[in-house]
């Protein structure tokens, strides 16, 4: 049976944000600042690694991953033609999250059938902070 998105939002305390700019006028700013009002842990995911939103930010997924334990939802803002990439470096990880959350506009046909295969909870399309709006106000 598929995991709906309130369940893992309710599970869930630490989020990846991979591709987090650091810019407060971009999406995945916004969203990080608004699941961070709502309780989450925030890891910053960005090349030039440095501080976002008061949090260390990692260089890449594997600095994240090795760095930090029990992240629940890697959220991706990358274009879909990288989905495939960050779904096959996922299972790379020294532990995989029990979600990736692929935001709105982006999709992987090749990327969801990987992660799903693998056990890991896989939404696409779908903005996380629209959703968790939708679900809990």
């Amino acid at each position: 049976m598929q995991t709906s998105d309130k369940e893992i939002l309710e599970n869930s305390k630490k989020i990846a944000i991979l591709g987090l700019s650091p810019d407060p006028t971009k999406a995945s700013n916004k969203v990080a600042q608004y699941l961070q009002k709502k309780g989450y842990v925030i890891i910053p995911i960005y090349p030039k690694g440095g501080e976002i939103l008061g949090c260390k930010a990692y260089e890449n997924l594997q600095d994240a991953f090795n760095a930090e334990s029990d992240i629940d939802i890697l959220n991706v803002f990358r274009k879909s033609e990288a989905l495939l990439g960050v779904a096959k470096e996922t299972l790379t990880l020294p532990y995989l999250p029990k979600c990736v959350w692929v935001q709105l506009g982006l999709s992987s046909k090749e990327a969801k059938e990987l992660l799903e295969k693998s056990g890991i909870v896989y939404f696409e399309n779908a903005c996380i902070k629209i959703e968790h709006e939708r679900l809990f106000q």
